[in-house]
């Protein structure tokens, strides 16, 4: 890491960061088609997105990061997604993790995650397990031994962001006690890790390599484990962690959409012929693709900018005096709409797009149709249908939204 750390940049301000962005979007974006076809791991972009700065750019100044804004993520990660959704997929849990370190009192291990975070590190996931009655329902437990430190032991699915991480953050409950949560970092070549992210076989988002994390007997020092355990009485502070979540999860679908219109227009210039049901006019030039097109681009613009409001309501509530519930209510509203939205319209859009290209378009050469399966399988991620029922809920009644991950 200390060679890292003379090479990584401090980027201080959002047009650094998307600059930089923008650098590691067209590396990604060089090897897409063809990661998406093989599911090949893409280590040189992970090595592109260490060494970019930007990894760093939401760690606390008192930690020496530039602690930028959280719509600064999103746009980042809105701007990759264009490129490779997969790709930016592996660093969704980096985000949110550090949200987790970012609360008061800050615990022991920040300092050093952060560090390593600034050097290029990046944080990965291992929450998610199989064949539980309820997803929020774990059997990986941490225990505590005679000597002061924990054994971890079990079994993850869907780990995205294990593959390249320099820590990896486990979901687990405490003594084998439900109502007792923890996330704990181990580093993924520590004894008793074994990755296996070649189990992930979606038929989208295909390099993402969420796939599974086995821990048997791991070691683990306290400071490593981090007691996020809900209040006894069951009430929760107001928190934002789930906006930050959903809030880049839809960055990710509304760069899908951006991407599958940018290469439809593309395909329409360059390759679509004159349907003989229509007129020997370019196709450019008939009004039924016109007025396609120009649907799909306002919609497509009022999901960007849905995205940018939902982003900058958190921005909102993290610079307030401190985080309420209304503010955090707000945040989770805004975020509900543009993905709730995100799905709806992604979906339809992206799929309606071969309407217009024809046959010619399905042609696997091209991958084309890698922005359908993307978006269709990363928009399963929590289902959509529920942010409707949050925003009408409040509409009618004022209800504010509930405060789990997925809010």
């Amino acid at each position: 890491m200390s060679e890292l750390m003379t090479q990584v940049p401090v980027l201080h301000t959002a047009d650094d960061a998307y600059r930089a962005a923008d650098e590691v979007a067209a590396i990604a974006r060089a090897g897409a088609v063809a990661r998406d076809k093989t599911r090949q791991a893409p280590l040189s972009e992970i090595d592109a997105m260490s060494r970019s700065g930007l990894l760093g750019i939401r760690v606390p100044t008192r930690f020496g990061g530039p602690d930028l804004p959280h719509s600064v993520v999103v746009e980042i990660t809105r701007r990759i997604s264009v490129a490779d959704p997969a790709f930016a997929q592996l660093y969704l849990t980096h985000w949110v993790v550090q949200e987790r370190l970012r609360r008061e009192p800050v615990p022991a291990v920040a300092s050093e995650i952060y560090a390593e975070v600034l050097a290029g590190a990046h944080l990965g996931n291992a929450n998610s397990e199989r064949g539980t009655a309820q997803a929020t329902a774990w059997r990986t437990s941490i225990s505590r031994q005679d000597k002061g430190t924990y054994l971890l032991n079990g079994e993850k699915y869907y780990a995205t962001g294990a593959l390249g991480a320099s820590w990896i953050a486990v979901g687990a409950v405490i003594e084998h006690d439900q109502r007792r949560r923890a996330v704990v970092f181990v580093r993924p070549d520590a004894p008793g890790v074994k990755l296996d992210l070649d189990q992930w076989s979606g038929f989208g988002q295909r390099s993402s390599h969420s796939g599974a994390v086995y821990l048997h007997d791991v070691a683990v020092r306290p400071e490593f484990v981090l007691d996020v355990s809900p209040p006894a009485d069951g009430n929760l502070p107001p928190k934002t962690q789930g906006a930050v979540d959903q809030s880049i999860h839809a960055a990710i679908d509304v760069g899908i959409v951006r991407a599958a219109l940018g290469d439809a227009v593309e395909f329409v210039r360059t390759r679509s012929r004159p349907k003989p049901e229509f007129d020997s006019r370019p196709v450019v030039e008939e009004e039924l693709v016109q007025h396609t097109f120009g649907r799909h681009q306002a919609l497509l613009h009022a999901l960007e900018a849905l995205l940018r409001r939902a982003a900058h309501s958190i921005d909102e509530a993290h610079s307030a005096p401190e985080l309420t519930d209304e503010n955090t209510a707000a945040a989770s509203l805004a975020v509900a709409e543009a993905k709730g939205l995100a799905n709806d319209i992604g979906i339809d859009l992206v799929s309606s797009i071969f309407d217009i290209l024809g046959s010619s378009a399905t042609d696997e050469s091209l991958g084309l149709d890698r922005h359908w399966r993307n978006i269709r399988t990363h928009s399963l991620h929590d289902p959509a249908r529920a942010k409707f029922v949050l925003t009408g809920r409040h509409l009618l009644t004022g209800e504010r939204p509930p405060r789990h991950l997925n809010v």
